[in-house]
């Protein structure tokens, strides 16, 4: 019954990984490309979290 209001981890991870794409693509245009590949990383990054999360759960 109170799994009802427990959050979703690998959902907020994926708004996460959403934004983290978006400055990416920001910096990107702006020229920054020095800030657009360490955006990319960190997103690389939550993105291996999520999978690990959604093997974890198999």
């Amino acid at each position: 019954m109170f799994s009802l209001f427990k959050t979703n981890p690998v959902k907020k991870l994926h708004k996460l990984y959403e934004r983290k794409l978006e400055l990416a693509m920001r910096a990107q245009r702006n020229g920054d490309i020095k800030s657009y590949s360490l955006i990319t990383a960190e997103a690389e990054d939550i993105i291996q979290r999520i999978k690990h999360i959604e093997q974890s759960k198999s």
